[in-house]
């Protein structure tokens, strides 16, 4: 390989792969979101950003390869906030959906036949979700720790409610409709979750950009299609996992061997349902291009009013971060 002063310049200020496919932004989020990033320090997070900063410089050490730049600006990119800049906690980064998933949704489907049980898995679920959903936040849109704490309990009441209502109604309907109530207690969840925590951008806008990144104003169409594209995106992370696991697990569990085995039907379910999230993380993730956009016919008529007075016709569209 050759040094970073021989090889073509790199735009790390852009993704690596083509934004504007399916194809290019799941090549960028299976990259985003490799858990194995999740095993990196601290230490080695900070000498990533501090590579990828030095070359945005033009300073990078001698003999730097294109691959270490961009081996850099992966670990950059699954621990720091594209916004703000600062080191995400672990939990709530996006590189720790598969693990963090795979491990709350198992149990949650493996324990869903008592309340205790499903009220537990439902805090621990929401609990998480809420990190998350924090950690990857518009950080240009400030969220008071009473509307964290208003959002937190509410997806969980929510979710909660959900869970235990439809064990109820269901409690003489055949095991596999009882199976799948976890995953609407988790839709419920999350449409409840998603929006409060981030009610900040829906009462006060979120900043939208021209091409070149130049705040315009912010808008709260804008932060309601992003906002609505996230959560689609999550339900669609899971649906498959939830779905499906029940009915493998409801076949596998006919045979005699796998009575044999109840004390490992959780970890079974776990297992199972972490391989479809190493598929539908990224998938899920890609449905939606990370920097969104939306027609300037489209905003309120206050801010299209705005960016016609200052520059005319010249912008047809504008462009915001629609969070995680």
């Amino acid at each position: 390989m050759t040094a970073s002063s021989e090889i073509p310049r790199i735009d790390l200020d852009q993704p690596r792969w083509d934004q504007s496919t399916f194809l290019g932004r799941l090549k960028h989020f299976a990259n985003l979101t490799d858990m194995r990033t999740v095993l990196s320090s601290d230490a080695k997070l900070n000498e990533a950003k501090d590579l990828v900063t030095k070359y945005r410089l033009g300073a990078a050490p001698p003999g730097t390869t294109e691959e270490q730049l961009w081996y850099a600006k992966k670990l950059y990119d699954s621990a720091f906030h594209p916004d703000s800049g600062e080191l995400q906690n672990m939990i709530g980064r996006m590189s720790f959906q598969v693990p963090g998933g795979m491990l709350i949704t198992g149990f949650m489907m493996q324990f869903y036949r008592t309340i205790p049980a499903v009220v537990f898995w439902q805090w621990i679920n929401q609990s998480f979700n809420a990190l998350v959903n924090y950690t990857n936040r518009n950080a240009a849109s400030a969220i008071t720790t009473k509307q964290i704490g208003t959002a937190y309990v509410s997806a969980t009441t929510a979710a909660v409610a959900v869970s235990v209502g439809l064990n109820s109604l269901t409690s003489k309907a055949p095991q596999l409709m009882r199976r799948w109530v976890p995953f609407a207690a988790v839709a419920a969840g999350n449409f409840a979750n998603i929006p409060l925590m981030r009610q900040r951008e829906l009462m006060n806008g979120i900043v939208v950009t021209d091409g070149n990144g130049n705040e315009l104003g912010k808008s709260k169409k804008a932060a309601t299609k992003g906002i609505f594209q996230v959560f689609v995106s999550r339900v669609s992370m899971a649906a498959p996992g939830m779905l499906f696991c029940p009915i493998i697990m409801q076949r596998l569990e006919r045979y005699t061997w796998m009575q044999r085995i109840q004390f490992l039907h959780g970890p079974i379910q776990v297992m199972l349902v972490g391989c479809f999230l190493v598929f539908m993380v990224p998938t899920a993730c890609a449905l939606f291009p990370q920097r969104a956009s939306l027609s300037v016919e489209k905003l309120e008529p206050d801010l299209r009013a705005s960016i016609q007075e200052r520059y005319g016709d010249k912008i047809k569209t504008v462009y915001f971060n629609k969070g995680l």
